[in-house]
């Protein structure tokens, strides 16, 4: 027990059962005896604000992402939906990533109602709690301000609140990666198996949430528990190796169930060309994303030694116009402090856990950084919060270590220099957005560049001036993050809706602007408007997708139906009245080309929706012949137009279209002949 648990036990009352209150409030304000007195309530202060950050006004982003919210409403319907992660009750057609992330969600709908709130609240917890424990884990050796610092800059990453404050899997997968690099470094501490098994099992977890992508960070931390783990060579292989299983097992188990369920009896698998979990992890959302080989995907890598059709790759591509505003406010420092912090740790012993602590979120860092700037296939700017956590790590270890050897003069010049760079690149990033804040630009360069000069003279400051030390910190901190909490601030204030949200003002990210591709203010290569009909709007001399979904009935911009491949639209209240007659007789009230187009109607309906094609209208399902037999059957009441194809055509060939509410549709219960 601790010696503040001990003490506290020594101020309970007398009576049985009877806890002093004010002891235990204290104990909580105080922390460990052995903290800074600040400490414990500069967390709190960090945690209430980080709160505050992500649930105020959450609720004005609607359902977000439609798309997994429509599975949500799903799963409070159908435990079999909730398993399987299904896109719509009746358990036609799955998501395109595996269910973690909607059975939280699923879970919260179930117990208080499908709506923003039940939503959007276990992704902000999620938030605050990765906040906590990265401070957790950079505090355990760098001490309570490292710890402050690491936190503060994952909370007021720009990239990070809006996934905080969005539905997509990203913010689960943070936490359960940041859970398993704390429990990383409880295991390296001293060889314990226990808290390695918990690390891979996260990890494993992880894999349930996003699958491949939850695997980059599997190497580094294998390797730093190699290298520093204080036991012998061979129980540390034989460790690493019943963590191998316990990563097997909790990433596999779901797998193994859905592949081995018969087919006949389950959803088709979203997102595989063969209804195969596997070609799902290994295509659509694994190798392919690397490769760009993707089939069914809108997009993908080019030729050998071209561009990626998602964007340019190559070591610059974290800094470029797409993911610079969103994560790289101080990657630059991150860097710089991963090199510094390895270099004054050179000299210590093999198990020295605090170079193990900078190895593994280097190897974090490095490794995720590579991997995405490289990836040929489908990237989007939010992947891009995987970073934020090593670097709010770095940069806090870095600093912290830095300064509290800033009598050498490495030390002062590394701090200088991390916080000059940083301002100067802070400059550039706001100069994409001129008109925001002209003024912040300026204030940023001046204060860092000001900083940085104290810091390199700061001995010579002391000598003149006394205890100002403190004060110049403080400005270097500030100067840091003054940008980023700015985009945060307007990224937290503007709603979000849509696959593809970016952070920050209008015009930061070229993918997108201000919501992205959900909100489409005509910045970015797709930058299609919200409502029917929006389509794709590339700009000259952008990247046009392929027709999506032409061999299923999509594909098409107007003619009366929805074009939602990235966007939910709503439908009228004439249509959701007509679906809504007679729905239950029928598996789906009606269908429609891709996942996004039927997510409105489905969310408006609250009855399932056949989602043709999945989420690109690429996958085949169902084949003309399996609707044909579901027509026939009587299982699917309206069709609702929205592109040519081959069953858009037999349905215009052999039915019936009239005008509702603005949309087309077919009643495929009375065919012309």
């Amino acid at each position: 027990m601790t010696t503040a648990g001990q003490s506290l036990l020594r101020r309970r009352p007398a009576g049985p059962g009877r806890i002093d209150a004010a002891s235990w409030a204290k104990a909580l304000l105080r922390g460990r005896v052995d903290d800074p007195a600040w400490a414990r309530p500069a967390l709190l202060a960090l945690l209430a604000a980080t709160g505050l950050l992500y649930l105020v006004d959450l609720a004005a982003s609607g359902w977000a992402n439609a798309f997994y919210t429509a599975a949500v409403q799903a799963s409070t319907k159908s435990w079999k939906a909730f398993f399987f992660g299904s896109f719509d009750s009746s358990n036609f057609i799955t998501v395109d990533k595996p269910p973690a992330s909607l059975w939280v969600m699923d879970i919260s709908a179930r117990l208080f109602g499908v709506n923003s709130w039940s939503i959007l609240v276990p992704q902000a917890l999620a938030g605050v709690a990765s906040v906590a424990l990265l401070y957790a884990a950079v505090k355990r050796w760098f001490g309570a301000a490292a710890g402050l610092l690491a936190g503060g800059i994952l909370a007021l990453t720009p990239i990070a609140v809006l996934i905080f404050r969005f539905n997509n899997p990203d913010a689960l997968l943070t936490l359960l990666l940041i859970g398993a690099g704390y429990a990383a470094t409880r295991a390296v501490e001293r060889g314990r198996t226990s808290w390695l098994i918990l690390a891979a099992s996260l990890i494993g977890l992880g894999f349930l949430t996003k699958m491949l992508q939850a695997l980059i960070v599997v190497p580094g931390f294998a390797l730093v528990y190699l290298l520093a783990s204080p036991t012998p060579l061979r129980r540390r292989v034989i460790q690493l190796l019943g963590a191998g299983a316990a990563l097997v097992v909790s990433a596999g188990w779901w797998v193994a169930i859905v592949a081995l369920w018969p087919a006949s009896s389950r959803p088709y698998i979203g997102g595989s060309q063969n209804n195969s979990i596997l070609n799902l992890i290994f295509g659509y959302n694994g190798f392919g994303r690397l490769t760009g080989n993707e089939s069914g995907s809108v997009g993908g890598g080019g030729a050998a030694g071209q561009p990626g059709r998602w964007g340019p790759t190559g070591i610059g591509r974290m800094f470029g116009s797409e993911m610079g505003t969103q994560i790289s406010w101080l990657l630059p420092a991150a860097l710089l402090f991963l090199v510094v912090a390895l270099w004054l740790g050179r000299r210590a012993p093999r198990t020295d856990v605090r170079r193990a602590a900078v190895l593994g979120w280097g190897s974090w860092l490095v490794v995720t950084g590579i991997v995405f700037s490289f990836a040929q296939g489908i990237i989007h700017p939010y992947y891009t919060v995987a970073l934020a956590p090593a670097i709010g790590a770095l940069v806090g270890i870095g600093a912290t270590w830095a300064w509290k050897q800033r009598e050498l003069l490495m030390s002062r010049l590394a701090l200088a220099i991390a916080t000059a760079v940083s301002s100067l690149w802070a400059y550039h990033l706001l100069e994409q957005t001129p008109t925001w804040l002209p003024w912040l630009r300026y204030v940023v360069l001046v204060s860092g560049l000001g900083a940085a000069a104290m810091l390199a003279v700061l001995p010579m400051l002391q000598r003149a001036f006394g205890r100002i030390a403190p004060l110049v910190a403080v400005l270097a901190v500030v100067s840091l993050l003054a940008a980023p909490a700015a985009y945060s601030l307007q990224t937290a204030s503007t709603p979000h809706t849509g696959a593809l949200p970016t952070a920050g003002p209008a015009g930061s990210s070229t993918q997108g602007g201000r919501g992205g591709f959900g909100r489409g203010n005509g910045g970015g290569r797709f930058g299609g408007r919200p409502g029917f009909g929006g389509g794709f709007a590339p700009p000259a001399g952008g990247f046009a997708p392929p027709t999506v979904g032409a061999r299923f009935g999509g594909g098409g911009r107007g003619g009366g139906g929805f074009s939602g491949l990235l966007n939910a639209s709503t439908p009228s209240s004439a249509l959701v009245a007509l679906l809504r007659q007679n729905a239950s007789r029928y598996t789906w009230v009606a269908a429609t080309v891709r996942a996004n187009s039927a997510a409105g109607v489905q969310l408006a309906t609250g009855e399932p929706v056949m989602a043709i094609g999945g989420f690109n209208g690429t996958d085949p399902a169902p084949t003309l012949a399996q609707f044909q037999q579901d027509v026939a059957a009587g299982k699917i009441h309206y069709f609702i137009a929205g592109g040519s194809g081959s069953i858009a055509t037999w349905v215009a060939a052999h039915f019936t279209a009239r005008t509702v509410g603005g949309m087309t549709v077919y009643d495929l219960t009375s065919p012309t002949s």
